[in-house]
């Protein structure tokens, strides 16, 4: 298993120049706890894409060297999609079984026994995705499922219908997908 960390974005919701995978919760940079807790789930490579003061992020974690991260960056940032092909060159995709999961750097509170969850959950022919079910999914992805119970569709709230805007259960973004 290899991870994918995204933190390439910009943060400008936040209103600061530093970069957003940099602000601090708990004495610690939001992507040093996402990374703290993906070395607990003993991957073959973390890969991190960076993009927004990438040097600025590198420095800050002395280019990684103590974590074993392999920064990737994402110098035209393009959307979530785009980031993740950035890191794909570096992954092993000869090894059938390997797969990869996606995580994001400003998403600092996910813990291993979520993640976890979602790993057993994986088979090396389908995505695995970590939704959330919650009371106001103002401004998320819902998760649209087929008669079986399986995902079919993300639509984000924009283009969502009156009867998709009443469903609770949204997109984390959060997945496992096969390296192959």
């Amino acid at each position: 298993m290899e991870v994918i960390i995204l933190a390439a974005g910009e943060g400008t919701r936040m209103f600061s120049e530093t970069p957003k995978a940099l602000h601090s919760i708990g004495g610690r940079a939001m992507l040093e706890h996402v990374m703290l807790t993906a070395r607990e789930l003993n991957p073959s490579n973390i890969h991190v894409a960076v993009g927004f003061e990438a040097a600025q992020i590198r420095g800050y974690f002395k280019d990684g060297e103590a974590l074993d991260i392999n920064w990737v960056l994402q110098a035209e940032r393009l959307g979530t999609g785009h980031a993740v092909q950035q890191a794909l060159p570096d992954v092993d995709t000869g090894d059938e079984r390997n797969w990869v999961m996606v995580l994001y750097g400003d998403v600092p509170l996910i813990k291993s026994l979520t993640l976890n969850g979602l790993l057993e959950q994986m088979d090396l022919e389908t995505v695995a995705l970590l939704t959330v079910r919650t009371e106001n999914p103002s401004g998320l992805g819902r998760v649209i499922r087929d008669e079986a119970g399986r995902v079919a569709a993300i639509v984000e709230e924009k283009d969502a219908t009156e009867e998709q805007k009443q469903i609770k259960e949204v997109n984390s973004g959060i997945m496992c997908i096969p390296a192959k």
